[in-house]
């Protein structure tokens, strides 16, 4: 037993996060994400998006906030990508297929809305959020749709040319990705609302190139109205970015947290 004493005290030696000789611990590994998030800057390159009265543009303040956003949920242990990470083209089918292949849990993608008559500039603002549904929820989403697949990049193709929209729900994985999309929605919905004291504009349902094919809940953001003159200035400010964010990162954790108990 004493001649093997010398051994064992080697081989311990050796075992991970033994303390070497003359030296601290070997540092512990990194704890894997506890989730996988996709956070979509909207726009970009080319694609300015909408202009505030000031001349903000949406595409910048759509990073401005994702970056912020992803900052948020990777304090809560998600691993986080950004579509883009700068000023530069990403095609609207390919946002999707990234979450996709990452195999994503969640995916964000985040805008900023606009009105285009002076008098709707005036008086329109708050927060709505979005699922994908083949059908627009009333005429103001369809226009939200038709503002955004308006970024469609040139030549970008879609999956059946004679049906414009009735491809959109044809990769989804199942029926369920599209009602944790809906419960997802809800969630964030209401703690924006709370967190920053925007109006309510609701939850909706419509056609959105970018959440096509996305095999995980996805939502997309119109955060407030860039085009309106109070909510255009706000939007720009380090301090109601962070309130966004903030509000974005409990929505995510309280539907986290829902969705672990429903399944036990």
């Amino acid at each position: 037993m004493t001649a093997a004493l010398p051994v064992l005290v080697a081989l311990l030696a050796l075992a991970p996060g033994a303390p070497k000789k003359g030296g601290a611990p070997a540092p512990k590994p990194a704890p894997a994400p506890t989730f996988v998030a996709v956070v979509d800057p909207g726009h970009g390159g080319e694609q300015d998006g909408a202009y505030s009265p000031a001349g903000d543009r949406e595409k910048d303040l759509a990073l401005d906030i994702s970056r912020r956003v992803a900052a948020r949920l990777r304090a809560l242990g998600a691993r986080v990508i950004l579509t883009r990470t700068g000023d530069i083209d990403v095609p609207l089918v390919n946002r999707a297929t990234i979450a996709n292949a990452l195999r994503a849990d969640i995916f964000l993608s985040i805008h900023l809305n606009s009105m285009p008559s002076a008098e709707q500039r005036r008086v329109r603002r708050g927060i709505e959020t979005y699922f994908l549904s083949a059908d627009a929820t009333d005429a103001s989403a369809a226009a939200v749709a038709a503002r955004e697949n308006a970024a469609r990049m040139a030549g970008e193709a879609l999956a059946d040319r004679g049906d414009p929209v009735g491809f959109i729900l044809q990769d989804l994985e199942s029926a369920a990705a599209l009602a944790e999309s809906s419960r997802l929605a809800y969630f964030l919905q209401e703690r924006l609302v709370a967190g920053t004291g925007a109006d309510d504009n609701g939850v909706k349902q419509a056609p959105f190139y970018v959440l096509a094919g996305a095999r995980m809940p996805a939502v997309l953001l119109e955060l407030g109205f860039i085009s309106h003159d109070a909510e255009g200035a706000l939007l720009r400010t380090a301090a109601y970015q962070e309130k966004l964010a903030a509000a974005i990162a409990e929505g995510v954790a309280a539907w986290r947290t829902a969705d672990r108990h429903a399944m036990r």
